[in-house]
């Protein structure tokens, strides 16, 4: 469960912090957006390292289901489109490669 929350957490921190650097390039905001995008960012790589596993890429790879799940729920609730059903799909597959790679049995 631990591992779960990290993951969210992180999903989190990415998202927001690459969205203050999409905001002030694409969206005209502010350049003091990058501040705190650049904080959310050191949050998101902090939170990797609390995931209890043996390495780092693995730890990288299995986040990345829970980062194209985060995504589409940053889609529908941030910009406001909803992900349509190829979007979830294609988010569940990632969501079962995740788990495979993180509790898959190791020999």
């Amino acid at each position: 469960m631990k591992t779960v929350v990290v993951y969210a957490g992180a999903a989190v921190a990415e998202i927001a912090g690459c969205f203050a650097f999409w905001a002030w390039l694409r969206l005209g905001k502010p350049v003091w957006w990058l501040f705190p995008g650049l904080l959310s960012l050191v949050l998101f790589a902090y939170l990797l390292t609390l995931v209890e596993t043996d390495a780092a890429g693995r730890a990288y790879a299995a986040y990345g289901g829970i980062y194209i799940v985060a995504s589409l729920a940053w889609l529908w609730t941030i910009e406001s489109i909803r992900p349509d059903r190829w979007d979830v799909a294609g988010a569940g597959l990632c969501l079962v490669g995740a788990a495979v790679i993180l509790w898959g049995p190791r020999g």
